[in-house]
Order: C-alpha cells, then sequence, then structure tokens
C-alpha cells in the first residue's frame, strides 16, 4: 500500500497532480502487477495535510520508534549511542568564559604536555566532581560511557593522574590568572574577603611511617618557629601529611586530617582553597592566605573572618600594606579589651532588620580599638530556650548525687568535662557535692545574641561592619556544598599533593556552580537534575552516523538566557575517539 500521484496536463499547458492511496493486485487473467484505487485524496495543492499527518500517526504507533523513523526517512536508523550533554555544555561554556580553560593551556605551553589534552581532561574531573562526583577511576569510565565532552578524548587513570600533578605544579599562576578573569567578567567585589577553615580526613590503609612522622616533627618545629617569630614570621606552607589528629573536627581521630582554608567574595565566589597539614592553626593560616593574595594586585581589602583567626600578632600581620581586619572576638575567656568594652554602657540601635548594634572605642589616637556590640533579639530568644534545656537536664544528672560516693560524683564530672555547655554551668562545693552555678548561668544570660566584632577599619560604620560579619555565611555555604553536593569525601589519595589537587578539583567546580546558582537564582541541585535531561544521541545509518541532541525544554531555554549561552547545536560532529 502506497500513496501514488497522477498528473494532468490542461489545455492552458499547466500540470496538476492528484493524490491517491493504492495498492497493487495482480490481473487474474496476465498476472502483471494493476494498481488498484482506495482512496483518492484530490487535488495535491488543496490536500487536507494534516489529515496525511494524522493518518502517519495512526500507522506510527503500531511500529517501534527505529522502524518508524526508518520508514519515514526511507533508511534504516539505529541508535549507536545516547548520552547526558546539557550540564556538560554549560560547564564547558562556563569553563571558557571565566577563562579556566585558557589559564590552564598558558601553564601546560611551557611544561612540554599536550596543552589541549591536559586542558580537556582537567575539565572533565571538574565537570564530574560537579555533575556525578565519584573517584578518577570513574572518571574515565563516566567520560567514555555516559557523558559528551566536545573534544574529549577517551582516557585512563594514568592520563587523569597526570593531570592532576600538572595542576598541583601550576597551582599558583593559574589560580592568580582565573582570579584575574573571573573577577573582571563577573564584575566581583573584592573589597571585602571572607576566609573561613574547615577540616576533612582522608583514607589510609597503613599507619604512618617513621620517616613521615619525622619529616612532620621537623614541621612542627618549623611552624613553632614561626609562631615566636610573632608578626615577623610568615604561615605555613600548603601540605596533606599523613599524620594522624587527635583533635579531629570530624569525629575521625583514627584518620590522618588536614585543615581546607577557603577565600569568597560577598558574592559568595571562592577565591581560592589552600590545604595545609591537619594541626596548622588558624592564626598562621591566615598569614599564608594574605600572603598568596597579596600578589594579585588586589585594591583597598578588608578581611573578614571568625574568632578562630584573631590574634595580635596577626591582626598586625594583617593590616600589613593597608590592609584592615573585621574578626569576631570570643566572648568566654576573651581577651581584657574585649571584657572591656562588653562592659561599657550605651545604647544599641536597629539596622538590617532585627539586627542591633552598639559601638565602643577604647583608648585613644593611634593605639585605638574600636569594637562593634552586634544583638539579635531572636538569636537571644533561641539561646534562652537552649540554655533552659541544658539547665533540665544538668539538674537531672546531678540529682541525688549527694547520697553517692565520691568516686561516682567525679565520674560524672569527668564525663561532663567534655560536654563544655554543660561543664560550664556545673558548680562543686567544698565538700565535693554538685550543684547548679547561678553565677555562671547569670553570665550566660548576658551573652545571649550577642557576638563582639574588632575592626581596624574607620571608613566603614558599624551597621556596615555588622552585616559585613553576617555575610561570612557565603563561606559556609561553600563548606556544605563542598562536603554535599560536590562530595569532597571520601578522599582515598595517598600522596599528599593528589591529596591538595583533589581539593582544587573541587573548588573549581565550586566556582562554576557558585556563578550558576547566581545567574539563575535556583540552586545548583535544581539546574543539574534539568540540564541532565538534554542528551545526545548518535544515529548510523546506511547514509553515515550523525549525532543529534533532544529538544530543547522550557526550563532549559530559562537557564541557557539567565547564563547568556546559546543552545547547543541541535546536531554534532561528537564522535566516539579513541583512548589518549
Amino acid at each position: 500500500m502506497y500513496i501514488r500521484e497522477t498528473r494532468r496536463r490542461n489545455k492552458d499547458g499547466s500540470v496538476v497532480s492528484y493524490l491517491q492511496l493504492a495498492h497493487n493486485e495482480r490481473h487474474p487473467e496476465t498476472g502483471t502487477p494493476v494498481a488498484k484505487i482506495i482512496h483518492n485524496f484530490g487535488r495535491a495543492d488543496q490536500v487536507d495535510r494534516e489529515a496525511l499527518r494524522r493518518l502517519v500517526v495512526s500507522i506510527s504507533r503500531f511500529l517501534d520508534p527505529a522502524e518508524a523513523v526508518a520508514a519515514g526517512s526511507g533508511l534504516e536508523v539505529e541508535v549507536v549511542d545516547a548520552r547526558r550533554y546539557g550540564g556538560a555544555f554549560v560547564l564547558d561554556m562556563l569553563f571558557c568564559r571565566l577563562g579556566i580553560g585558557r589559564a590552564l593551556r598558558q601553564a601546560a605551553e611551557g611544561r612540554r604536555l599536550d596543552a589541549d589534552l591536559v586542558e580537556r581532561v582537567c575539565f572533565a574531573l571538574v565537570a564530574q566532581r560537579a555533575l556525578e562526583p565519584g573517584s578518577k577511576l570513574a572518571a574515565t569510565r563516566w567520560v567514555a560511557e555516559r557523558v559528551a565532552i566536545e573534544h574529549c578524548p577517551r582516557f585512563d587513570a594514568d592520563a587523569a593522574y597526570a593531570a592532576m600533578d600538572f595542576l598541583a605544579g601550576a597551582l599558583p599562576e593559574i589560580a592568580e590568572a582565573i582570579f584575574a578573569s573571573t573577577a573582571n567578567l563577573l564584575n566581583l567585589a573584592c573589597d571585602l574577603i571572607f576566609v573561613d577553615t574547615t577540616s576533612t580526613y582522608f583514607e589510609i590503609d597503613l599507619a604512618d611511617e617513621e620517616v613521615e612522622l619525622a619529616e612532620m616533627a621537623d614541621e612542627a618545629e618549623r611552624r613553632a618557629a614561626v609562631a615566636a617569630a610573632g608578626a615577623e614570621g610568615g604561615g605555613p606552607t600548603e601540605g596533606a601529611g599523613r599524620r594522624f589528629s587527635k583533635h579531629s573536627k570530624d569525629k575521625r581521630p583514627d584518620q590522618p586530617q588536614v585543615v581546607i582554608g577557603m577565600a569568597v567574595t560577598r558574592e559568595g565566589v571562592p577565591v581560592r582553597c589552600w590545604t595545609f597539614p591537619g594541626n596548622s592553626s588558624d592564626q598562621l593560616i591566615m598569614r599564608t592566605i594574605r600572603d598568596d593574595l597579596a600578589g594579585w594586585r588586589l585594591n583597598r581589602v578588608v578581611w573578614v573572618a571568625d574568632s578562630g583567626f584573631n590574634s595580635v600578632a596577626g591582626r598586625a600581620y594583617l593590616k600589613r600594606g593597608g590592609g584592615h581586619y573585621v574578626l569576631a572576638e570570643r566572648l568566654r575567656r576573651g581577651s581584657a579589651e574585649a571584657r572591656a568594652a562588653l562592659s561599657r554602657a550605651g545604647r544599641y540601635r536597629r539596622v538590617a532588620g532585627n539586627l542591633q548594634v552598639k559601638e565602643v572605642r577604647l583608648k585613644d589616637g593611634a593605639r585605638a580599638e574600636r569594637f562593634v556590640i552586634c544583638h539579635n533579639p531572636e538569636a537571644a530568644a533561641r539561646d534562652r530556650e537552649v540554655r533552659g534545656n541544658l539547665i533540665a537536664y544538668l539538674e537531672s544528672q546531678i540529682a541525688g548525687s549527694d547520697a553517692w560516693p565520691r568516686v561516682r560524683r567525679d565520674e560524672l564530672v569527668g564525663a561532663l568535662r567534655t560536654r563544655p555547655a554543660l561543664y560550664r554551668l556545673l558548680r562543686r562545693t567544698k565538700e565535693g557535692k554538685l550543684r547548679l552555678d547561678a553565677a555562671a548561668v547569670a553570665r550566660e544570660e548576658r551573652l545571649d545574641g550577642t557576638w563582639l566584632l574588632r575592626t581596624s577599619d574607620e571608613t566603614l560604620s558599624a551597621a556596615d561592619l555588622a552585616v559585613a560579619y553576617k555575610q561570612l555565611y557565603q563561606v559556609e555555604r561553600g563548606w556544605r556544598d563542598l562536603k554535599g553536593a560536590l562530595r569532597l569525601r571520601p578522599v582515598f589519595h595517598f600522596r599528599e599533593d593528589r591529596i591538595r589537587t583533589h581539593v582544587q578539583l573541587c573548588w573549581l567546580a565550586l566556582l562554576l556552580i557558585r556563578v550558576v546558582e547566581n545567574a539563575t537564582g535556583m540552586s545548583w541541585r535544581v539546574v543539574r537534575d534539568e540540564l541532565e535531561r538534554m542528551h545526545l544521541v548518535t544515529l548510523e545509518t546506511s547514509e553515515g552516523r550523525v549525532a543529534k541532541r533532544s529538544q530543547t525544554t522550557t526550563p532549559q531555554r530559562q537557564i541557557f538566557a539567565a547564563l547568556g549561552l546559546p543552545e547547543p547545536p541541535a546536531f554534532s560532529d561528537f564522535e566516539v575517539t579513541t583512548p589518549a
């Protein structure tokens, strides 16, 4: 059965075509095929083409998709490959726009490496961290089987580790070049730099070698000498020594720990990450961060950090070269200046919603210390509720303890000592009995919803300082993304330079997803899930092979428009390449 077209010539010489549905039958006498008309559609130029389309669709329902395509094109079509495409395409475009690829190629040109190949492998490792986090071995399978990355050949684990080694060696120049292009392109506000640290651990199978312990002991002696040098010394060098830490923030003292530092702008864009041995001091880490960024030709910079970075020598170090700081002060067991500032009378004024601030100045002249006391009534209410629960729990623990033997009371005190929030509310009488410390409760009440800032900057108002410090949550947001969406852990590398490079790959992935989030106003998880719906399908026919992407959805078009990116081409020259 087929569509038959017949033509008739009019007297004026014009030709009119007619469409008919026909099938062939054999003539009963001659045996030759004869066309039998089943239905006349009428003139070809007047036929109801919508009716023809519905007829084709109704027939296609009884065919599988490949047969339907082949029937429509007259070709035998076979699907030979299908890969995720949208997420990798967007990240690749941003990788190029932000100048990351250019920085990698420039750094590779002087190292006897294939610059284009190294750049593509590094991008593949970064994209895998953002889209489908996994090991480097998993990345080789991901590129070879599940994702379409333009001009990226299949590569093995050795090529991945070679790219990581290159990134570790060229990191300082790469990071500076990336910051220069990113800051100009995104118009980043670099007058405030927010700094914070976190920790993570990496997996090992064997205990540390004696040589490694000796090396770490030498490093500890060097850090002690730096600390003794005060403001004249520098910070620790980057490293990820295989050393056990007795004070693991991740509750894994059985595994070696590293400390990760990160600096971000007020937009939340990560400037750079650093990796240090697990026992590095935050106050010395701040010096390394400041020294590394000093050569980036930043203008006037105010460093914002929490109380862990606050020390006399550290504050003096940050003021070098005209820099300034906004640092939190410890409220409990704080400095004499902090206690004096908290004791000053004065009236709060409301700024930025329910936030209240009060400015205090100690001393005069060049040695004047400027403090800002911040108070949040809602946070104060939460603190009171939490302390009420702690008091109730503590009273239940010490109830009836007067009749206990002294040894049993000592055991309870030892257990509470590991929980500072409870232990500071406990008091022991001269007879060794346990009581609730009413004076400690009163001291805690005065600190409800309060934090104290110390600054060397004279241009920012008290309200600006308080709001600037609250923006430190941008770093906490970065830590959540690193350990959550980008799955910083687990870390199975055994060489310290590759542990540091693993962190840097996560930093580059965080930079890309933060740019996406700031432009679209959506979380990376939502954007990623929508983009991953787009696939690139490779079709093979007798006429050749073609790669075509799936149709763009409305949410995908909105994402491309928000990022200022063109839609991917409908057809691509993507091919499954040979391994590099």
